[in-house]
């Protein structure tokens, strides 16, 4: 069976399959990427084939998204990293909310540990961006290494931005531990491309294992 379908018409659905994809986004910075390219695609199709209203319509949504994109990337955000103790009542309350969540990535994660052993030895941090929980960090410190057990944030946050105010610009945080190297273990393919974007470093003899020095 051949299908007949006029090669304008497929740029209709190519723009109707991006803006249903947009939808199901839990980033909103991805959803309005993905909504604009997809509306543009729309846009354009609305006009060539002489559907004005389908052509502004869209136009006005691509002209929308870009408004927001700009406030997300130009807004100044507030990032505040809180030390709190491994029993914290709020930390706990995180941890379980999020609990699927953070076993696809941190399958062998157990927050009872970390209760159980030496607690100063634990680092544990609630991540605040624009004074809303964003997420959290728990390692544990051997000497100079922090082993890093927990490093999660919220869907709705994750665009690099919190990674790289605990890993980069709030390194100094870590650093007053007198730690000089963080050790994170993953298989998790998406983990380890954010490890590698943090100055992360992959062992040769582990790919599971990731390396930073500071």
């Amino acid at each position: 069976m051949q299908l007949n379908i006029p090669l304008l018409e497929w740029v209709g659905y190519c723009g109707s399959v991006i803006v249903a994809v947009s939808l199901t986004m839990s980033s909103i910075k991805k959803l309005r990427w993905y909504n604009l390219i997809g509306a543009a695609v729309f846009s354009f199709y609305g006009f060539a084939i002489g559907a004005f209203p389908v052509g502004f319509l869209n136009l006005f949504i691509v002209v929308a998204d870009l408004y927001y994109l700009y406030k997300m990337y130009s807004h100044l955000e507030l990032f505040k990293a809180i030390s709190v103790d491994v029993d914290d009542s709020y930390l706990d309350y995180f941890i379980d909310f999020y609990q699927r969540e953070i076993k696809k990535v941190f399958p062998f994660f157990n927050k009872e540990k970390f209760k159980q052993g030496n607690e100063n030895n634990t680092f544990a941090i609630l991540l605040l961006r624009n004074a809303s929980v964003a997420g959290v960090f728990i390692g544990t410190k051997n000497i100079h290494t922090l082993t890093v057990h927990l490093d999660f944030v919220t869907a709705e946050y994750r665009d690099l931005k919190p990674g790289d105010f605990i890993y980069k610009k709030n390194i100094e945080l870590i650093k007053k531990q007198n730690i000089t190297e963080i050790i994170c273990n993953s298989k998790n393919k998406s983990h380890q491309r954010y490890l590698k974007k943090m100055g992360f470093e992959q062992t040769k003899n582990d790919y599971a294992t990731f390396t930073k020095t500071i």
